[in-house]
């Protein structure tokens, strides 16, 4: 079974657990709504291809640890979608959660599922019980305020903001709590591999920066040209476009280079290297030039 699938077998489950026949039916529907379909699901994947690098000796606690962290990004995405905040109306292809079950029902699905990310690696704690606790403070940093996911929407409602705070709040957070967690959840050091979240994390929201003046909302699975409408942070729009892509290979290159000597580096690097290249397709730039050209001119007008 494939990563995604094995990751999408467990979010299943754990959604089931939360439902119950005598509680609210929109609401678990528009939870549902928020984790399938899925996107790339890289955050989790980063965390079980740590914890498999380090020993992965509790196999139970690392996917609890995997789920855990994508719960959140998906309740990140629900409140991110928000008319208090980018009012989107598409969200990986579909209808945001808003769209589609209205403005309350998207708060409190958001919200369930931050909670129910906590309750996952509760239910996990049989074996481990001792590495509960320092998984539950990475999590809530990289989530939290002052510098997690929290913070980084958070700074959108500040008069000013630097670019690299606000990068590293809104999504190398996160990205650096999945690689920490998958260490800490099979009994490693997660400073050791908190720089590979770090690293990628910061060149994902590059990619974004860059893909939301390239792309199209198909191609996106989401409205593009958010961020000059909200006049948000963006890399492309402080380094241009030319700019922006040469320091998403930078970002890239620490990524990969980051990673350290394990039974599990060359898988970790391929999968890095993978998704840089979802991310941005070199084709993109290689074979149309126009690309780039059409951006700096949107992003002028």
């Amino acid at each position: 079974m494939s990563p995604i699938k094995h990751i999408n077998r467990a979010l299943e489950t754990a959604l089931t657990r939360h439902e119950s026949d005598s509680g609210p039916k929109l609401l678990s529907a528009a939870m549902r709504h928020a984790v399938f379909p899925g996107g790339a699901r890289i955050r989790p994947q980063l965390t079980l291809a740590v914890a498999h690098a380090c020993g992965d000796d509790d196999p139970a606690l690392s996917m609890a640890a995997a789920i855990a962290i994508e719960l959140l990004h998906c309740a990140s995405l629900v409140h991110d979608d928000l008319p208090c905040f980018d009012n989107a109306e598409l969200r990986r292809g579909v209808p945001s959660v808003h769209r589609q079950y209205g403005e309350r029902l998207a708060v409190l699905s958001g919200d369930a599922l931050i909670v129910m990310a906590y309750q996952v690696v509760a239910l996990a704690a049989r074996q481990s019980a001792n590495r509960i606790a320092p998984l539950i403070k990475t999590i809530s940093a990289g989530v939290g305020a002052p510098h997690g996911i929290i913070a980084g929407q958070a700074w959108e409602c500040e008069p000013q903001a630097i670019l690299g705070d606000y990068q590293r709040a809104k999504t190398g957070a996160l990205f650096a709590a999945a690689t920490a967690c998958g260490a800490q959840a099979a009994g490693s050091d997660a400073d050791t591999w908190r720089a590979l979240g770090e690293w990628l994390g910061e060149a994902y929201q590059v990619a974004d920066d860059i893909r939301d003046v390239l792309g199209d909302a198909e191609l996106l699975g989401k409205p593009a040209g958010q961020d000059i409408e909200h006049n948000r942070p963006s890399s492309a729009r402080e380094l241009g476009l030319t700019g922006a892509v040469q320091y998403f290979d930078e970002l890239v290159s620490k990524a990969i280079g980051s990673i350290p000597n394990c039974k599990g580096d060359a898988a970790l690097k391929m999968l890095v290297a993978h998704e840089a290249e979802r991310l941005l397709p070199a084709a993109w730039f290689e074979k149309d030039a126009r690309l780039i050209t059409a951006g700096i001119s949107r992003m002028a007008a």
